[in-house]
């Protein structure tokens, strides 16, 4: 009989999940406010195993799933494969063509009905992309009937004046006080997504190092590479560790070999498969070792998802501008949730002033990758950070980690080869094997690896629906069977989590 607990031995630990020193911690309204610091889940073993009922625990079930033997982590490589060239759908413009009002308009009614319907089925079984869906804008709805554009540098005001600046400087304001730098030596926009957060971190590198070589991990997120494509920029594609960090040893041993030129760098927080974060501190470190003094080097931190995660977690390598880093980006429809993709990108005002042009017809500096950019995504952005404040955001950090956790025990306690990274909410694991299941549940593969990522809006009951969709997948056993097994595995996860608070 297979052993739950050594099945979840090689268990990551829960994170602590943490309030930030209480000098610096932000209150309802993104203010700064005092709060006590303190730890809401284990941050260390203790060397409690689940009970013994526990280790027992429904042997003839498990051996109706065929579990056999202890399952070490998945620590399988990426591996690039073909993609599905399959055709979207065409939903073609329609014309009246004198057809009668009533009818022309109950046909776009019935279109828009539909596609409503389809957008909520496939928004209940969404599990593979890391996008919060859990997010409610139902007291803005009445902005939509304003082309709002908040053209031009978010600092300057333009001739045109239907646009969200006040909005989108205090969410930068709450993102410069959330990565420590003062409002007077930062410069930031919001972005359309953390693609062109990206593009304009790694531009502002190239405008001030333009000689210099982009250092990025194979795990790095595809818009880096794209980034040195675009602006003709030398790019060196550093090794990874199985968990899918950057291999540090390699990255010295290039930086060893373009000792010539200057470093820009990519460091991740949170790889788009894996959701390794890269180690900034170590980064740092052989830069030094290396003989890169401030002067010659330029770090851009990609943290699409978790760079709005570690701030709230206790041992993760801190992502701050009182490090010598040069710009940080985050999406803004990913942890936080919005309607319409978005981000955010801050970089040190020194930095871009390399890159700005003063622009007459706007009235105003440009200095952004686009022209026209969306001025709805900023209120978006200021309604949920202050309607959930810090406190709210640790608590969303608090709940995606315990569930990441959860989800891990379970899938290993069934017997299936996962991988969690300590600082990530990104479980990888197998990939099934039914095309159909991956569509149905909407999974990231790569290879022979899946993923999910969890958002808040991945409850446990999302959970346990999907484990148990999983397990009939794999065996073709009953539902009966199926929903007993994965109510177990949610049963052991429990037990096993609480056994190391």
């Amino acid at each position: 009989m297979t052993d739950p607990f050594a099945l979840a031995s090689a268990l990551p630990v829960p994170i602590a999940v943490e309030r930030r020193d209480s000098s610096r911690s932000l209150g309802q309204n993104g203010s700064l406010a005092n709060g006590e610091s303190g730890e809401l889940l284990g941050s260390s073993p203790t060397g409690r195993s689940p009970s013994r009922r526990l280790q027992r625990m429904s042997s003839s079930l498990r051996e109706q799933l065929d579990v056999k033997g202890p399952v070490a982590p998945y620590q399988a490589l990426p591996v690039q494969g073909p993609i599905e060239d399959a055709p979207a759908a065409n939903l073609p413009i329609m014309e009246p063509n004198g057809m009668p009002a009533e009818e022309f308009e109950a046909r776009i009614n019935k279109v828009l009905a539909d596609y409503k319907q389809k957008l909520a089925e496939r928004t209940s079984h969404h599990m593979g992309y890391p996008y919060n869906l859990d997010f409610e804008y139902g007291a803005l709805d009445g902005l939509q009937k304003f082309s709002i554009n908040n053209l031009g540098d978010p600092f300057i005001a333009s001739n045109y004046g239907v646009h969200s600046r006040e909005f989108e400087v205090g969410v930068l304001h709450w993102f410069a006080r959330l990565w420590e730098i003062d409002q007077d030596e930062y410069w930031g926009y919001i972005t359309n997504c953390g693609t062109e957060g990206n593009l304009h971190g790694i531009l502002v590198g190239r405008e001030n190092l333009p000689d210099g070589v982009l250092y990025a991990s194979k795990d790095s997120h595809y818009s880096v590479f794209k980034a040195a494509r675009m602006y003709r920029m030398q790019a060196v594609q550093v090794a990874t560790l199985k968990t899918g960090e950057i291999d540090c040893a390699d990255l010295k041993v290039h930086l060893l070999r373009n000792k010539g030129k200057p470093a820009i760098l990519n460091v991740n927080i949170g790889t788009t498969v894996k959701g390794a974060v890269d180690d900034l501190d170590q980064v740092l470190d052989i830069l030094k070792e290396t003989g890169y003094t401030e002067d010659r080097f330029f770090i851009h931190c990609d943290g699409a998802l978790f760079g709005l995660m570690v701030p709230f977690v206790k041992r993760a390598p801190l992502v701050t501008f009182e490090k010598p880093i040069g710009s940080v980006s985050v999406s803004g429809h990913k942890f936080v949730g919005a309607p319409v993709p978005c981000g955010v990108v801050i970089t040190r005002t020194r930095y871009v002033e390399a890159l700005a042009n003063s622009i007459e017809y706007l009235n105003s500096r440009d200095a952004t990758i686009m022209g026209s950019r969306n001025g709805h995504a900023p209120i978006y952005l200021w309604y949920t950070l202050t309607r959930k404040g810090y406190e709210g955001m640790r608590q969303d950090v608090e709940r995606c980690l315990l569930n990441a956790h959860l989800l891990k025990a379970m899938l290993s306690w069934l017997g299936i080869k996962t991988m969690l990274n300590e600082l990530s909410s990104t479980v990888v694991f197998e990939r099934p094997t039914s095309e159909i299941f991956v569509r149905k549940w909407q999974l990231a593969c790569q290879g022979d690896i899946a993923h999910v990522v969890v958002m808040p809006n991945i409850t446990i009951t999302k959970v346990l629906e999907f484990v148990q969709d999983l397990i009939l997948q794999r065996r073709g056993c009953s539902e009966e069977t199926a929903r007993r097994a994965a109510k177990e595995a949610l049963d052991f996860a429990e037990a096993h989590v609480q056994s190391l608070d």
